[in-house]
């Protein structure tokens, strides 16, 4: 991967500690601090443990995670309305596919907060960097996920 070397905004860094901590352990905010200068992103120690308080993420035995659903957040940083507006730039269907695209490298993140609620429409997600696919029971179910997607957009 290329490192950024232009200064990166705070969402895009939120997204890649989310998607750093769903993917491996990390144990300590050093160990956050490494990873992140791995995919170009250099960061402070009072930054980071800001995002960490932002983001809501809880340390345990096994490192840091995200909070389960029913823990409240102290801010919406997070949510599906806040991951949509922040990182979709556009959603279509085909068939029975809702194809979701996203900032480069977010993805994974609006995949799991999809995956996160539980709509009974979307049967499962897969993500790759960009590009989404939910897959849909039929048709009329993707055409209702798009439309409930782009009014939480608005």
């Amino acid at each position: 991967m290329q490192p950024i070397k232009a200064p990166v905004k705070k969402t895009y860094r939120q997204g890649q500690i989310l998607n750093l901590i769903r993917n491996q352990t990390i144990r300590t905010q050093e160990d956050l601090a490494a990873a992140l200068k791995k995919v170009g992103i250099d960061v402070t120690q009072v930054t980071l443990s800001r995002d960490i308080h932002d983001l809501g993420l809880l340390k345990g035995p096994g490192g840091y995670h995200e909070p389960q659903a029913d823990t409240p957040r102290s801010s919406e940083v997070g949510t599906l309305q806040w991951t949509l507006e922040e990182f979709v730039r556009d959603v279509k269907t085909a068939c029975n596919l809702v194809i979701v695209k996203t900032a480069p490298g977010n993805a994974q993140t609006v995949a799991a907060a999809l995956d996160r609620q539980g709509w009974p429409q979307i049967i499962g997600t897969l993500a790759g960097d960009d590009t989404i696919f939910a897959a849909t029971p039929d048709a009329k179910q993707a055409l209702y996920v798009r439309s409930k997607l782009l009014e939480m957009m608005r």
